[in-house]
């Protein structure tokens, strides 16, 4: 098995014991999974971790399910790891390529933080997304001069592309959703009227 070999280039840069505590923390997230999140194990390569992150409720990401990637470089745990967001989503926070930029990942990171920590912080990121280390610069403008519009693309973006795993979202919400979020204000406006 050739990709095996190529996988795991990451696994032989940490040390085993580094290695060890990776699988039993993440087969600790697999048995008691935090609310809303849940890691997917890569048995060829542990250091490539995915989880699924639910929108938080209050947000405009409610609804959504979001896939999120953390690699381990070989500095790991001295050196955070990097997080993606896998689904395409509009947040001040997430660059176009999908990076997440949140301090615990930069100047706040400690090696005892953990996994389970580092997706706890993404999941808050989703309730409270910091415009001030925006790498989305429309998204964190929008989030400080016109939070509706932010919400309301938010909104978009989640119903597009944050919905694959319910099926029922693919066919009945996908353009329309876009088309009726307009349709309110006509409806609040005719009932006026009458």
């Amino acid at each position: 098995m050739t990709s095996a070999g190529n996988m795991s280039n990451n696994v032989e840069n940490l040390s085993p014991q580094i290695i060890r505590g990776v699988v039993k923390e993440m087969q600790d997230l697999v048995n008691n999974p935090p609310e809303g999140i849940k890691v997917q194990i890569n048995e060829e390569d542990v250091t490539d971790i995915q989880a699924y992150i639910d929108g938080p409720a209050g947000t405009p990401y409610v609804g959504g399910l979001f896939k999120v990637k953390l690699t381990l470089g070989k500095g790991f745990p001295t050196e955070p790891p990097k997080a993606y967001f896998l689904t395409k989503i509009f947040h001040p926070n997430v660059a176009s390529n999908g990076e997440i930029c949140v301090n615990t990942l930069k100047k706040d990171w400690k090696s005892d933080l953990g996994i389970k920590h580092i997706l706890l912080t993404v999941k808050c990121l989703l309730i409270v997304p910091n415009a001030e280390s925006a790498l989305n610069e429309e998204a964190g403008k929008l989030l400080l001069e016109h939070y509706d519009d932010y919400s309301q693309r938010a909104k978009m973006m989640t119903e597009i592309h944050a919905q694959q795993h319910k099926c029922k979202g693919i066919t009945g919400e996908g353009p329309l959703a876009k088309k009726h979020a307009g349709d309110k204000k006509l409806t609040a406006e005719k009932k006026e009227k009458y």
